[in-house]
């Protein structure tokens, strides 16, 4: 028989409307109550663990999260260094590239007749709208760009850091690429083939030929040894999908080249997947423990909910609870220029692992 004295001392406690309430005052509240709502107040606990700890923290980034209006909120993370490192789908990356470049997605409705849409070159993610003839224009920008660049082989990391250079010169414009360049954080992008972002480097490739070739195997050489070369990581994953495993495989591609590795210290992920149906994308991190991709004793808690919902109120709340990470962490500067990057002005071995002596 369990222990009814030890399992029930925490009162459930009602959460009390009140006026003029902060986003961290809300969260603070949250914690009281059951179900998602505790757990995204949990996911703030966490994430300020992460902070205050000296690790590397990645973010994964899923889902239509760009289009959906979430990439300054994404930027900021980046910006103001919540994070140290991103692996996103292509998606998110073109939809905010879309909207550096002065365009934008419309509110629309999941009724919509698609078929008008279709023959008005008008596209719909769910219940947002986006025109199709803009796309055009942006994959032809992007091919313009990957086809002047030096015929060879670029990871995604050093390919998004070049465009978004290119992108921040041209627009002057916050974005989560622009942002991830000046301020020298890494962006990952493992499916890039899978995104208009892909479409526009074939468009590069049909017309200069040796021009559009990623090379996704380095991404995974260079995000492994940034696990290598600091020992203790977090992850934050929204959304799931391909972002999440590769993540969590850079820790187990990790440890089998050095010691003392075993799985992130902290992991938050804010998913609407199930895990019953055995994708990546709804498995629970307990699961992830049997992999060694997340640390037997590691910080961690699962958000079922969607991001548009969780995002906003946990940015904000800690916006107001950790104002100041890039003074209050020890943070680890990277250097992402030709070829091979570098982190603490320590230059990777190009397309090798680190392997302790």
């Amino acid at each position: 028989m369990p222990d009814k004295r030890r399992l029930l001392q925490t009162p459930v406690e009602s959460f009390e409307v009140e006026s003029g309430l902060t986003a961290e005052k809300i969260l603070e509240r949250m914690g009281g109550i059951s179900f998602q709502g505790r757990n995204l107040a949990t996911a703030h606990s966490i994430w300020q663990k992460m902070l205050g700890d000296n690790c590397i923290i990645f973010l994964g980034v899923a889902g239509a999260l760009s289009a959906g209006g979430l990439r300054l909120a994404l930027a900021h993370l980046i910006s103001y260094r919540y994070v140290d490192c991103v692996v996103s789908t292509g998606a998110n990356l073109y939809h905010d590239l879309h909207e550096c470049r002065g365009r934008h997605h419309y509110q629309g409705s999941p009724q919509t007749d698609d078929r008008a849409l279709q023959a008005a070159h008008i596209d719909r993610v769910y219940d947002t709208l986006m025109d199709e003839d803009e796309f055009i224009d942006n994959d032809n920008w992007i091919a313009d760009f990957a086809a002047g660049l030096e015929a060879r082989p670029y990871t995604s990391r050093e390919f998004l850091y070049k465009l978004g250079g290119h992108l921040w010169r041209d627009t002057k414009r916050v974005g989560i690429l622009t942002a991830a360049y000046r301020n020298q954080i890494p962006i990952f992008c493992p499916a890039i083939a899978d995104s208009s972002i892909g479409m526009g480097l074939s468009q590069a490739r049909h017309s200069t030929p040796g021009s559009g070739h990623i090379d996704v195997i380095g991404d995974i050489i260079e995000s492994t040894n940034i696990v290598i070369r600091k020992r203790r990581t977090a992850s934050v994953v929204l959304g799931g999908g391909t972002p999440k495993n590769f993540i969590n495989q850079a820790s187990v591609e990790a440890e089998f080249y050095a010691n003392g590795i075993s799985g992130h210290r902290y992991a938050l992920q804010i998913v609407t997947d199930v895990p019953h149906f055995g994708g990546a994308s709804g498995s629970t991190l307990d699961e992830a423990r049997s992999w060694g991709k997340v640390a037997v004793d590691a910080d961690q808690v699962t958000v079922n909910a969607d991001v548009t919902l969780a995002l906003p109120l946990l940015a904000s709340a800690l916006a107001a609870t950790a104002p100041r990470p890039l003074e209050q962490r020890k943070i680890v500067t990277f250097g992402l220029g030709e070829r091979v990057m570098s982190m603490d002005g320590v230059a990777f071995p190009e397309g090798r692992f680190e392997v302790e002596p």
